[in-house]
């Protein structure tokens, strides 16, 4: 009261007027040494408030779990409050007749009486004796039915229309998994996976969470059963924080932002692309975001967003630069866009002796992707060029670069075949043109 605003209304709402006959009673009760029921089942109707108490502990989160728990908890406060006042009748008697014709009932076959009575089903075997119960009863039924009516058929509705990938990702503790939203369909995404997902990659123990505001169709959801133990799906919008906090971007190892390359409106689609990286990044300013754009002239903006930062891996992939800086590239070294294609599909190819040997030759050079991994210390101290022979003559590895650091470890450069100037040092970070990650691990 001291602390209300407004003290006159805290004093006529509905809260304040269930303090009013339950507190008392109970010092009464204390006072005369006497046990009453009195009205303390008005109890029950603060279970009202736990809708808003479950709000205000960030447990509720959508609109159709905040009204499904209203109408639940209004619908049990109710029914138990009822069953309340007809205890109370029933085994207190009339008062005009002195109380002299208690019914005694139990509060648990109260409760059973208004449900079965409420869903009018009414089976008899309970019923009021007393006529204050009686008419008690009568008011009761006239809101109880058309409650029961309204609410049930709402809550039945709530619960049949929950979204399928509604929820929130629920990955193993310690399992990395990154977060990938865009242009999501079943092109994209079994593009997508049959890449990540090569058998020729080392064991991948990172899962892929796609967040889509649309519900996926039976072709797309197929793809997501055939790889249930990888991936999974949910419904909402990087644009919105609570989807995003579904998805648990902030505790994702990276966020990747899928272009339509068939849009007809580039710059659109850019501009799109480019509003989920900045609701990403105001989200969570630390996550590693690879973004999709088609037109080079707007990869400016993303320098304009004070998180985006390359030095922490966030980069962005213009896809018009590729297709152009592929053409010119060909034009000085013809068979130059085959090579970096074929380098950058995941492929596997079985070589057989029936088939020619220029055949096995090219699968099998088709079938080379890059690879990086650190160096040994076997390698410390030789020249590149040293190590790459080593490499090439021992283990039919092809090391085309290394990873040079600065002495503070903050800025690195990829050097490619930087000559024997440049000494291998500990940890260097080397890549590889090889067939599968095995080998390059060797």
């Amino acid at each position: 009261f001291i602390a209300a605003s407004d003290k006159v209304w805290f004093l006529l709402e509905l809260y304040s007027f269930i303090d009013y006959c339950t507190i008392p009673p109970s010092f009464v009760a204390i006072y005369l040494q006497r046990n009453w029921l009195g009205f303390r089942f008005l109890r029950a109707l603060r279970l009202m408030t736990v809708p808003d108490i479950l709000q205000y502990l960030n447990i509720l989160k959508t609109s159709s779990s905040i009204r499904l728990t209203q109408l639940v908890t209004i619908f049990v406060s109710v029914c138990l409050t009822g069953a309340g006042g007809v205890h109370l009748f029933e085994n207190s008697g009339d008062f005009f007749k002195g109380f002299i014709n208690p019914h005694r009932i139990t509060y648990a076959d109260c409760v059973y009486f208004l449900l079965v009575t409420m869903s009018t089903v009414g089976y008899g075997d309970i019923y009021c004796t007393t006529l204050c119960g009686r008419i008690f009863m009568v008011f009761f039924i006239l809101g109880g039915l058309a409650m029961f009516a309204s609410y049930v058929p709402e809550i039945a509705d709530l619960i049949g229309n929950r979204q399928k990938y509604g929820g929130e990702y629920k990955g193993e503790h310690g399992k990395k998994h990154i977060v990938v939203c865009g242009h999501i369909t079943y092109d994209s995404v079994s593009h997508f996976l049959q890449d990540f997902l090569h058998e020729d990659r080392d064991d991948v123990d990172v899962e892929v969470v796609f967040l889509h505001r649309v519900v996926p169709d039976l072709e797309l959801e197929g793809l997501f059963k055939r790889h249930f133990t990888k991936v999974e799906f949910f419904t909402g919008t990087v644009m919105d924080s609570l989807d995003l906090s579904r998805v648990k971007v902030s505790d994702a190892d990276a966020c990747l932002v899928l272009a339509n390359k068939y849009s007809t409106n580039p710059d659109a689609e850019d501009a799109a692309n480019i509003m989920r990286v900045i609701s990403i990044k105001n989200y969570s300013s630390d996550i590693r975001v690879i973004v999709q754009l088609m037109q080079y002239h707007n990869k400016a903006y993303l320098l304009n967003i004070p998180s985006w930062d390359w030095r922490r891996g966030d980069d962005v992939i213009c896809l018009a630069e590729l297709k152009l800086g592929f053409i010119a590239q060909s034009c000085l070294a013809p068979g130059f866009s085959t090579m970096m294609a074929n380098l950058f599909a995941m492929r596997s190819f079985k070589t057989s002796p029936h088939t020619p040997s220029w055949l096995n030759d090219y699968l099998r050079g088709a079938g080379m992707e890059m690879y990086t991994e650190k160096l040994s210390q076997a390698f410390v101290g030789m020249s590149f060029p040293e190590a790459a022979d080593l490499l090439f003559t021992r283990l039919g590895l092809l090391l085309l670069a290394i990873e040079l650091k600065d002495e503070e470890n903050r800025e690195c450069n990829i050097a490619i075949n930087p000559g024997p100037a440049c000494v291998i040092q500990p940890q260097t970070q080397g890549f590889f043109i090889a067939q599968s990650a095995d080998e390059v691990k060797r």
